[in-house]
């Protein structure tokens, strides 16, 4: 997956988490509201490994710019 995908599959699963979470809540299921939570932090999760490949991206692109402006 790339960082972009990443990003948006993690915003998704936080959403998702944050409305079964709720619904869990509303409803008095115990059990909804942990799966919620734990798709939260699913969501941040992949987030976090988006941001990370970005960042390696980034640093690896500089690089290759630098090797290209030696020869």
């Amino acid at each position: 997956m790339g960082s972009a995908t990443d990003k948006i599959k993690g915003a998704a699963n936080q959403v998702g988490g944050k409305v079964k979470e709720g619904v869990g809540k509303a409803i008095g299921n115990e059990q909804m509201q942990v799966e919620g939570m734990a798709q939260q932090v699913k969501g941040k999760t992949q987030q976090k490994v988006g941001e990370a490949k970005s960042t390696i991206k980034d640093a690896a692109d500089k690089i290759a710019d630098k090797a290209h402006e030696k020869f």
